[in-house]
């Protein structure tokens, strides 16, 4: 991925340009020293001016306000907040801070011109900020500082604005401009401002301090040294909630939302002078002078560019994300486009090579094809044998083998900003909903849920699966929705996943039936959840698989999960192992040391048998797992169990025998589960599963293999359900549940002796006394008669017996012709 650079050949501002900001993907505004305000239309290549500031407002920043918010428009869409520095008279405000940063121009002589002019100002100069329409009427001025009005950003809704300034002030502000309320204040100036994701939070600057302040007036604050320098510049993601930080010490750096550093640059030659993030969170930019560079949400570098520019002292992403502007100190206005981005599935490798055009290589043959497209494309992803392209006003579908003849049609809404793709169809999101198609590019479903936000939604919190959608709500990180496929309706009976922890990432498993549908999760913790989708009345389990988890995948061919442990890459050859059967979990994984990937990887891919994970550096890492797990999954799904023992034998790998366990007792083949256990060494499983064959009943049979799974109360309820009441009572008694057994007996009136004599007998064993109220309130008067208890039994045994014969034989009776 690089960046192509385009710069007229003469500035089109005589002075510094301080601010940009796009209204659409192909029209920028400017704002310059030379009071002036630009409009640039990059279809046309034609500027105009759109305005022309008194000569006494020096314009410093520049945000529109916002277009949309997930599915509802705005109507105050056409105009943006300018702010900036006005030259007072000898009566006015005083206030002695530089508006610009001294150290900016140590190493630029040839801009000392512009230290001079911002001192001449910085000296009697107040702060206002402007709301301009779109056409260059000013809306309003507000007298907001004393001092330059450094920065001005509206938040995300559109409800309200912040203002910082020279005087170490942050402002709250309605959007018409009326003061609700100072947010803080201190000794310094604030360079920059930055809303967070929900709007609840603004994070500012306070010299080499970075500092977030909730809205509400006790709630805690967060502050924490980032730089060796005076921070000139931040950012906040609303879609990755990562912070953005540069400043004169001359290094980026990349920060969670708690203030822990998750990357920091090497030094640059000269202080970094304007950082951005791209509007997805999956890039962001950085300038200096005469630099401009691309870089991963990660940290590390795509691309780096030395333009002739001077000092680049805003950045601007397209609302696309296609393209970025930079406002230059030698009266410039910087674009560059994002080209060479690079899509890989199996055999195919997809690159952009221009805008509008792609180059598809087949490594086997190295066969090249042009894709050419009538407008610039703006997202594509490559998956499951296609390659789905969303252009500024169409989608594509094209198959891997066909690349001649794709599949084109119109696009709803807005811009998309992300596609996900199963093995049936593919999912797009853009600003005005979520949107699922087939391949055939006929419309399926859009799912919907109140508060839903698509502008934050990416490939971590939305997940897709042949006939799941899965949503990470942003208002309540704790919930997860989930939809169906084919309608676009809530799941089951509609009840929400929940979690105890906010929520960072989900993934659904890709293979198998709707009702084994499982849902993998990492929360806040690190630690790595599994559970079903299937949601009818019972809480579902949600158990723990790993701890220190950072990220995950599932396989496209069969539901093998994989992900990074600390410092360990672990597999798990078949997760459903924890439903089935915990003790084996361990022995069913695939463990290798993960010290080689360095800090903070990232797992890309999982395709057949091969991972693909980027290091910390970029470089991309490819992991090859055994192909054996894969085609035991598909031997299982097709019930082909004796091809299955054989593998196992051929292969001759405990994992085999193990996952071959958990899946024989999960599918209730108990021939199978028994040679596999014995294979493990697992005895006493081998001869609980021989007791379960001479069990009388198949209720009897299901409910112990459900024991076998720890599903007790599943087991408890199919023995009750089959009027087996007294191995209801037994179960309970095997595994010392001994108030549940009681209740039971009393509940149905029926071998209350029997579950007075075992407690007895156990209590005896240990050489306790009763002490249980309700034990002893049955047990007074009654005197235990061993010989009838077992008598009992023996009576309950035989007539299992006999109602399963006489069923048997019914259903032979019914199969004559």
């Amino acid at each position: 991925m690089r960046l192509k650079i385009s710069l007229l050949k003469e500035p089109k501002h005589q002075e510094l340009v301080s601010c940009v900001g796009w209204t659409t993907a192909e029209e920028l505004y400017s704002c310059s020293d030379d009071h002036q305000i630009v409009k640039w239309n990059l279809l046309t290549s034609e500027t105009s001016q759109i305005v022309k500031l008194p000569d006494d407002i020096y314009p410093i920043d520049l945000h529109w306000f916002p277009k949309s918010l997930g599915i509802k428009k705005q109507t105050q869409a056409e105009s943006f907040v300018l702010t900036s520095s006005d030259v007072l008279s000898e009566k006015g405000c005083s206030f002695g801070v530089l508006l610009s940063l001294p150290v900016f121009f140590h190493h630029t002589p040839s801009l000392s011109c512009v230290v001079v002019t911002f001192q001449k100002r910085s000296l009697r100069s107040g702060g206002k900020f402007h709301l301009i329409s779109k056409l260059g009427r000013v809306e309003k001025s507000v007298e907001a500082h004393c001092g330059a009005v450094l920065a001005g950003r509206w938040n995300y809704e559109g409800t309200a604005l912040v203002t910082v300034g020279e005087d170490g002030q942050i402002k709250i502000w309605s959007k018409t401009g009326m003061l609700r309320s100072t947010l803080a204040q201190q000794g310094t100036p604030v360079y920059s401002v930055a809303w967070g994701p929900d709007s609840e939070k603004v994070l500012y600057t306070a010299g080499k301090q970075l500092i977030i302040k909730p809205l509400q007036p006790n709630a805690k604050v967060l502050q924490w040294k980032a730089h060796d320098g005076i921070i000139l510049k931040v950012d906040w993601n609303s879609v990755n909630d990562l912070i953005l930080s540069a400043g004169e010490d001359c290094k980026y750096k990349v920060w969670d939302s708690y203030g822990r550093p998750l990357y920091n640059s090497q030094p640059h030659e000269h202080p970094i002078t304007s950082v951005a993030w791209a509007p997805d969170g999956e890039l962001f930019a950085v300038g200096s002078f005469h630099t401009l560079r691309l870089c991963d949400k990660t940290g590390w570098s795509y691309a780096l560019e030395k333009p002739n520019t001077g000092s680049i002292f805003n950045i601007a992403w397209s609302i696309d994300g296609t393209q970025i502007a930079g406002a230059c100190g030698n009266g410039h206005v910087v674009f560059a486009h994002v080209v060479e981005q690079r899509w890989e599935w199996k055999n195919f490798q997809v690159t952009l090579t221009k805008r509008r055009t792609m180059q598809v290589r087949n490594v086997l043959n190295d066969a090249v094809d042009l894709l050419e497209f009538r407008d610039r494309v703006i997202k594509a992803s490559l998956n499951y044998a296609h390659l789905v392209v969303s252009t500024s006003l169409q989608c594509y579908v094209f198959s891997t083998k066909n690349w001649n003849t794709p599949l084109i049609f119109d696009l709803k809404e807005g811009t998309v900003s992300l596609i996900l793709q199963a093995e049936r169809h593919f999912l797009l999101v853009d600003g005005g909903g979520i949107y699922l198609y087939s391949y055939e590019g006929r419309f399926i479903s859009s799912p919907k849920f109140p508060g839903m936000r698509t502008d934050i939604l990416n490939a971590q919190t939305v997940s897709l699966s042949n006939d799941t959608i899965a949503i990470k709500d942003k208002a309540d990180e704790k919930i997860i929705f989930l939809f169906e496929a084919s309608t676009g309706k809530p799941l089951g009976d509609g009840k929400l996943l929940s979690h105890k922890n906010e929520i960072l990432e989900i993934a659904l498993d890709q293979k198998g039936l709707t009702n084994d549908r499982k849902i993998a999760f990492i929360d806040k913790n690190r630690d790595l959840y599994i559970t079903s989708v299937k949601r009818f009345g019972k809480e579902e389990q949600i158990i723990k698989l790993g701890t220190m988890v950072h990220t995950l995948a599932w396989s496209d061919t069969c539901n093998i999960l994989c992900g990074l442990q600390d410092t360990r890459f672990t597999v798990w050859y078949y997760p459903n192992t924890v439903y089935v059967d915990r003790d084996i979990l361990p022995k069913t994984l695939f463990e290798r040391d993960a010290s080689e990937f360095s800090k903070n990887p990232h797992i890309v891919s999982f395709v057949g048998n091969q991972v693909t994970i980027r290091r910390a550096d970029g470089s991309l890492v490819h992991i090859s797992i055994s192909p054996y797990p894969a085609i035991l999954h598909e031997y299982v799904s097709s019930s082909k169990w004796e091809d299955a023992v054989r593998l196992c034998r051929f292969v001759k790998e405990q994992t085999m025998w193990a996952c071959l366990a958990a899946m024989a007792v999960a599918n209730r083949d108990m021939t199978t589960a028994e040679i596999a256990y014995a294979a493990i060494g697992e005895i006493d499983k081998v001869q609980y599963i021989n007791s379960i064959k001479e069990l009388p009943s198949k209720e009897s049979k299901m409910a112990h293999i459900l024991m076998l799974s720890g599903n007790i109360q599943e087991a408890e309820m199919i023995l009750l359900q089959a009027g087996l009441v007294y191995q209801a009572i037994q179960i309970n008694i095997n595994l010392y549940n001994w108030e549940r057994a009681l209740e039971l007996a009393v509940k149905y009136k029926t071998h209350v002796d029997t579950v007075l004599a075992y407690r007895q007998k156990f209590l005896e064993t240990f050489g306790k006394q009763e002490t249980n109220k309700r034990y002893l309130q049955y047990a007074e008067g009654l005197q235990i008669d061993w010989e009838k208890v077992r008598a009992k039994i023996e009576m309950e045994i035989t007539k299992e017996r006999e109602r399963s014969s006489s069923s048997q034989s019914s259903k032979n009776t019914g199969l004559r012709p």
